[in-house]
């Protein structure tokens, strides 16, 4: 490794190193997680591509939002993680994720069959999966340990743990960086379902766009031609995953590993999601 870095945490795609007490180094590993739990088989790329997104991404949202990117070309980022890693800022992260769903469907979907609201949000009447949603609602849920589940949280909820102030900025952040991706996904041809988001604090106090964002992982994307509510929609995303396990998998003890076929459409997706988006070919991002 040519940097001198200390390995301080490992996620459930990610490795995080510190370079020093401002910077870190996020290297995006192929693991995959569904359900919250780590699958055993990884999937080729996938970190590649989520790194790809995320700067693309990043670069779209630098006036609309602070965020902690850096590089991801430094000298100092070792050849082997090139195409995968970034160096970043460190943020002292805040214990909410931020959802925004401008279409209903996954955990929303049974919230709202339960009892006709997300997270204490009201909807109309008559939705079913896949339906567009009239507004982007802000849906936020707890930051939960690896292995443990995020859990749902009500706008109150979020006020209490951060503080009003601080939570509407957040609420406002979320749902613009929502509208600005739907609006340049849709010019693509495709519909972004929800997105998650995470918010930290710079040195500053200055509230910042942190991890990745707007990838496969944090977000559903689906082919606009082929949405049709009602029914479980096509995506680009780790949906694909859950669907296979949903129906060989009862959740209970280790997950199987992924058959070949599987591993191979799930990576022919995510590498989909990231040349329709961008109009830029996989193939000339860096790293192998």
């Amino acid at each position: 490794m040519s940097i001198d870095a200390t390995h301080v945490a490992s996620g459930k795609v990610r490795e995080i190193y510190a370079l020093d007490d401002r910077t870190l180094a996020l290297q995006a590993s192929d693991r995959i997680s569904t359900f919250d739990v780590v699958l055993p088989t990884p999937i080729p790329d996938k970190g590649r591509v989520l790194t790809a997104l995320s700067v693309w991404w990043f670069e779209r949202l630098s006036d609309l939002v602070p965020h902690h990117l850096v590089s991801v070309d430094d000298p100092a980022i070792p050849a082997e993680w090139l195409g995968r890693a970034m160096l970043v800022r460190r943020l002292e992260m805040l214990p909410v994720e931020c959802v925004a769903r401008g279409y209903l469907t996954g955990s929303g979907l049974a919230s709202y069959r339960d009892g006709g609201a997300i997270c204490g949000v009201p909807l109309p009447p008559g939705l079913t999966d896949g339906s567009q949603l009239p507004e982007p609602v802000f849906t936020p849920t707890t930051k939960a340990p690896v292995g443990a589940h995020d859990e749902a949280m009500t706008y109150p909820e979020v006020e209490a743990a951060v503080g009003p102030e601080r939570a509407a900025r957040m609420r406002e952040l979320t749902l613009a960086v929502y509208r600005r991706a739907a609006r340049i996904a849709a010019e693509r041809g495709i519909l972004l379902a929800d997105t998650k988001l995470e918010f930290g604090l710079d040195v500053e106090g200055v509230l910042t766009l942190g991890d990745e964002v707007l990838t496969p992982d944090s977000s559903r994307w689906w082919p606009a031609d082929r949405w049709r509510p009602g029914r479980p929609q096509p995506s680009y995303d780790k949906q694909f995953v859950r669907d296979w396990l949903s129906a060989h998998w009862d959740r209970q003890g280790e997950p199987p590993p992924l058959p070949a076929e599987i591993v191979a459409q799930t990576r022919a997706r995510y590498v989909e999601a990231y040349e329709r988006i961008t109009g830029s070919s996989f193939a000339d991002w860096p790293g192998a």
